[in-house]
């Protein structure tokens, strides 16, 4: 009876287990989950710098696409055949980076919790400019002698007689002599020096690519070692290519590097416009402390746009010009310069040492970009 007992009531518990699991089984089948599918899709494109004059957007390529839906957990945005970018806030932002105007298709995805989708696409122009700088002239000076005269010219002279002393009472005459200016071991040497020369008792070399390189816009850089001393006043800096037709400073003077030997740790960078040259008062210049400014090579840069004049020294800006209200007396500076090395020596308000003999500024290279 024992043993019968227990095989009866193994069997109904076994009758009992069949019955619970085919009982579950229907339970599942009928309260399956309903489907929810997002509906009212909608996609909006709004392209970066987008107006009536540039409809496909400002050049740099970044669109925001945002997409909603209802019942939308989570949200898809694929471009052309990439691989699809999901986040749960429908807000896409998206960097184009092939130049030109192309069209892409933009497809996008809004899924619900149950993971069901409904999706859209679109197809969508986008501008984007080459914002990628290109060498476009440079001398690196690497064929010794004198420099290449298919890109330098030169001031010569003590600036007499219209300008004596080159506007600033400066002592040098400059001359266009090996003495003066050579390249050398792959610098450009401007070399001033004492001497008695077409009556003056400094010499010394102004380069300049008047009529040979003017440009508009872009970066200059010029890597350089300064000379030094009491009286030496090298600078790396350009003029509008019109000043012989409206004058200084209507042209527009850019000085991207002036230094001057009896403030030796500084070295500074300005403007010259109509609004304010020769030392206005109330002018902000670029000064910065470079101690191995006569040891040691340096960058100094311009990085000149349509809105503003960036001054650099080894890629850290020092100094921006960007006046609040342009116009020809603020902003000379939509026309095309010229670039010019030299080193000067003494003017109206330093003087020379009087043991001063020889100093050179050395200029490794200088490249402008656009």
């Amino acid at each position: 009876m024992i043993i019968t007992s227990k095989h009866y009531i193994l069997n109904i518990s076994f009758l009992l287990l069949i019955s619970c699991s085919v009982g579950n089984d229907g339970i599942d089948a009928s309260s399956e989950p309903e489907k929810i599918v997002p509906s009212k899709l909608t996609l909006e494109v709004d392209k970066q710098g987008e107006n009536s004059e540039y409809i496909n957007g400002d050049g740099s390529g970044l669109v925001t696409f945002t997409v909603t839906a209802e019942n939308a957990k989570t949200y898809g945005l694929k471009v052309d055949s990439e691989t699809e970018i999901k986040n749960t806030s429908g807000v896409f932002k998206y960097v184009f980076t092939d130049n030109g105007t192309s069209e892409y298709l933009i497809s996008v995805f809004a899924y619900s919790s149950t993971g069901n989708e409904a999706s859209t696409f679109k197809k969508v122009l986008v501008y984007v400019s080459d914002n990628e700088l290109q060498l476009k002239w440079s001398d690196d000076f690497n064929i010794d002698g004198a420099p290449d005269s298919s890109k330098w010219g030169f001031d010569t002279g003590n600036g007499c007689p219209n300008l004596c002393g080159w506007g600033n009472g400066e002592k040098q005459y400059y001359t266009n002599r090996s003495d003066n200016v050579i390249v050398e071991d792959g610098v450009l040497k401007i070399i001033a020096k004492k001497e008695n020369y077409q009556g003056a008792s400094y010499t010394s070399a102004r380069l300049l690519t008047k009529d040979k390189y003017e440009f508009t816009y872009g970066r200059v850089d010029v890597r350089a070692k300064l000379p030094s001393g009491q009286g030496t006043w090298p600078a790396i800096w350009m003029l509008g290519a019109n000043i012989d037709e409206v004058g200084w400073p209507k042209c527009g003077e850019i000085d991207i590097m002036e230094h001057w030997g009896h403030n030796p740790t500084i070295v500074s960078s300005a403007t010259h416009t109509p609004a304010c040259s020769g030392g206005c008062q109330g002018t902000k210049v670029g000064e910065t402390n470079i101690n191995d400014y006569a040891t040691a090579f340096h960058i100094y840069s311009l990085e000149w746009t349509k809105d503003d004049l960036k001054f650099l020294i080894d890629g850290d800006v020092k100094y921006n010009y960007q006046p609040a209200n342009k116009d020809s007396n603020t902003w000379p500076y939509n026309a095309p310069q010229f670039l010019t090395l030299n080193v000067a020596l003494g003017g109206n308000w330093f003087t020379i040492d009087e043991n001063f003999s020889e100093a050179v500024m050395e200029i490794d290279y200088i490249k402008v970009y656009q």
